[in-house]
């Protein structure tokens, strides 16, 4: 009956520490309910579900994105920190496993000058500690949380870095779109020069108009070489990212590019199970959590059970085995006054758990914004490229309206000018709202957790 009473005694004070219990995902209802604005009804599923595949349809760009996940030095040191997790995990798993080690030792003894003695020991000592008070199953779970946040931070390495690669590329696109617009511009303006020579010699205008509309080609022929310079540029960088030398990479065009036109974000909640900083903020809140039970188990008792089992000899000859040797040993250390170092370690485990609840609610806070940016950029874009579109299309009929309208004396070269540098800007602006649309996809994409495989 005292057995009975003991162990029920040692069990409830257990229960009552918690350093058996589990780590439980804290109540954020009140953050994930209102990370983004309400999904429609039936909006379950997420594009970051999709694999970068089914987004990123572009064939030139999902090589691109192979090459990054084989060579980035980043993804690659992540890979590197979750295979360093994995052994810490198997290490924490074996410390279950006694421990067993081979142990021999001689000595020659003489006294007096007397004839030398000879004696040896040789055996096997193992020694095993018994985790009553759960300071290995703390650690073992520490080490698993540990594993989970080093894969969730190379899943978002992976992210990050797919993302990067196709925004990369994209812009690729959109300086190439831009230099073909100032490159037929150019084309343009040369037309310009001849009919505005031959007005001259017609008496229909002077030479400061031809001098004028020769200075405004030196602009955008200007203009073209910076261009040129900042595509070398963003193809070196991309070549960078993706761990290869810089060389001309194969592309497509803006236009040939297709995504989805309506983007589904899916309920809140998912982002705590697609976001990989958000599952490594929780996984490190986790293995706070162990730490702490760890640091409360080291105010009790720690039992190790050891022995030996082997042979010695005293005074025989090493040839002549002498007399088995047989030793069991049972320990119990419980600490008593460790001047205050056990009070400490529970006190900065507890205020680094509390930091940790902190980081893991202000990822899911961090993850609403950036739902909710990409959301906005992509509606805008969207809304902006349909007004581009009309712009265009009104200012092509003024330049053309303008140019007839000068030929007859209906109109002097300043409208002309002005209607055909409107037009110039309407379409670089009109790629540079289509590139953020993408961008916008991009942005959604990964901010919702995309990217995986």
């Amino acid at each position: 009956m005292r057995k009975i009473l003991f162990v029920l005694l040692v069990s409830m004070t257990l229960a009552g520490c918690g350093i058996y219990s589990k780590y439980q995902r804290p109540n954020m209802d009140n953050v994930v309910n209102r990370l983004y604005s309400p999904a429609k009804e039936g909006d379950t599923i997420s594009i970051a579900m999709l694999e970068w595949r089914e987004l990123f349809t572009d064939e030139r760009l999902q090589a691109l994105i192979r090459a990054g996940l084989r060579n980035n030095t980043n993804l690659r040191i992540a890979r590197l920190k979750v295979a360093e997790a994995e052994a810490t995990l198997k290490a924490s798993k074996q410390a279950y496993i006694p421990s067993v080690t081979f142990d021999a030792d001689g000595s020659l003894t003489s006294y007096n000058a007397e004839k030398v003695t000879p004696s040896y020991t040789v055996g096997f000592t193992a020694g095993w500690e018994v985790d009553i008070f759960g300071r290995l199953t703390n650690a073992k779970r520490g080490a698993q949380a540990a594993l989970e946040a080093s894969e969730a931070y190379q899943q978002a390495v992976q992210t990050q870095l797919v993302a990067t690669i196709a925004d990369s590329y994209y812009t690729l696109l959109m300086l190439d779109e831009q230099l073909a617009i100032s490159r037929r511009t150019l084309d343009n303006w040369e037309e310009n020069i001849r009919a505005l020579t031959a007005l001259k010699r017609a008496g229909k205008t002077n030479e400061a108009a031809v001098l004028q509309a020769k200075a405004n080609r030196l602009s955008i022929e200007g203009s073209a070489l910076t261009l040129e310079k900042q595509i070398a540029q963003q193809q070196n960088s991309l070549c960078a990212l993706i761990g290869v030398t810089p060389q001309e990479l194969r592309r497509g065009t803006l236009s040939e590019q297709e995504f989805p036109m309506e983007l589904k974000t899916g309920v809140p909640l998912q982002l705590l199970s697609r976001r990989p900083d958000v599952r490594q903020a929780e996984m490190n809140l986790a293995q706070a959590f162990y730490n702490t039970n760890a640091a409360r188990s080291e105010f009790y008792p720690k039992v190790t059970l050891g022995g030996t089992l082997g042979w010695t000899s005293a005074g025989a000859a090493i040839a002549s085995p002498g007399s088995w040797l047989l030793r069991a040993i049972g320990d119990l250390m419980q600490p008593v006054f460790n001047r205050g170092l056990n009070k400490s370690r529970l006190r900065i485990a507890e205020a680094r758990q509390e930091q940790a609840l902190l980081l893991f609610r202000q990822s899911l806070l961090d993850a609403g914004v950036e739902v909710n940016n990409a959301l906005v950029q992509w509606q805008t874009a969207q809304n902006r490229l349909d007004i581009d579109k009309k712009q265009i299309v009104n200012l092509r009929a003024a330049v053309w309206n303008t140019k007839l309208m000068m030929k007859h004396g209906l109109a002097n070269y300043l409208e002309v000018l002005t209607a055909q540098q409107n037009l110039l800007q309407a379409e670089l602006t009109e790629i540079s709202d289509r590139y953020q649309e993408i961008q916008g996809v991009i942005q959604l994409y990964h901010a919702l957790g995309g990217g995986v495989e």
